[in-house]
């Protein structure tokens, strides 16, 4: 098997619902309303442990990170812009 993907923790709506100290119920809510990142294999649900990030940030976690090094280049692109304009 792939490493990457042995390598992946993934947690079922039970054992999310039992670390956040919610209700089974709202994890499901949680998932239907795409505040938590979950994958439907079959008739189950399995949350990667990256999404669960996704609550408290109101990002999935890898667009977290991606907003994050664009925010590092924004000062340089607005630069940019400015120029570009400039030339119009």
């Amino acid at each position: 098997m792939n490493g990457t993907v042995s390598n992946i923790k993934v947690y079922t709506p039970e054992q999310v619902a039992e670390m956040l100290q919610l209700s089974k119920n709202t994890v499901y809510e949680l998932i239907s309303r795409g505040e938590i990142v979950a994958k439907k294999i079959g008739k189950v649900y399995r949350i990667p442990a990256s999404s669960l990030s996704f609550v408290f940030t109101g990002l999935d976690h890898d667009l977290f990170k991606s907003e994050k090094e664009d925010l590092k280049e924004l000062s340089r692109i607005q630069e940019e812009l400015a120029i570009e304009r400039k030339q119009l």
